[in-house]
């Protein structure tokens, strides 16, 4: 039944693509991008209730003549940047490791059929755990923090998990801390990067 558990999440998709056109665009899209300061203040009163939101218009004010002269682009324009390219590559390399080192471990890992249901599920607790916790702490430690913290933490699970590698023929317990390792690598990839 593992596969009736990874449809939920199309389930959930399906849920969200029903609802969410009768929900308001946010107010710092509205002010921001499409400078519609009545409907900024329409989706203030739809999402928080009946009240007064002049600070928290004002707040967006700021930040509006704050980015006044910046060039909003969209993805081809991103794509075309020749400064963010090594950001970009860097990223996609990131991801691209991350599927192939999936694959690897577990297959590495010579897990039983049986358990495989459960490793996904791992994976994707995991990913909902990292996204809490990172949501929790974010405002209170700074995106760089995160970033570094997340780098630094990710470093260090490759390495436990490239040793754990090399030696789980000579210690069976290791393929199963391959694969703990795998969660804590994506939970500490939610946390920063």
């Amino acid at each position: 039944m593992w596969n009736v558990l990874l449809s939920f999440s199309g389930l959930v998709a399906l849920i969200q693509l029903i609802f969410l056109p009768f929900f308001p665009e946010s107010p710092p899209y509205l002010l921001l991008q499409k400078e519609d300061k009545a409907g900024c203040l329409k989706a203030m009163k739809q999402l928080w209730g009946e009240g007064n939101y002049q600070t928290e218009f004002d707040d967006l004010m700021k930040e509006k003549a704050i980015t006044k002269g910046t060039k909003i682009m969209n993805v081809l324009e991103v794509l075309r940047e020749g400064s963010v390219h090594p950001q970009l590559c860097t990223m996609l390399l990131l991801l691209l490791s991350l599927q192939l080192c999936g694959l690897k471990i577990f297959e590495t890992a010579n897990l039983q059929e049986s358990i495989i249901p459960y490793v996904s599920l791992g994976v994707s607790i995991s990913e909902l755990i990292s996204i809490i916790f990172c949501s929790s702490i974010i405002d209170r430690f700074g995106r760089r923090v995160l970033l570094c913290g997340g780098y630094l933490l990710m470093a260090l699970i490759l390495v436990l998990l490239e040793t754990s590698l090399l030696l789980s023929d000579q210690f069976l317990w290791l393929r199963y801390c391959s694969v703990i390792l795998i969660f804590l690598f994506i939970i500490a990839y939610g946390l920063g990067p």
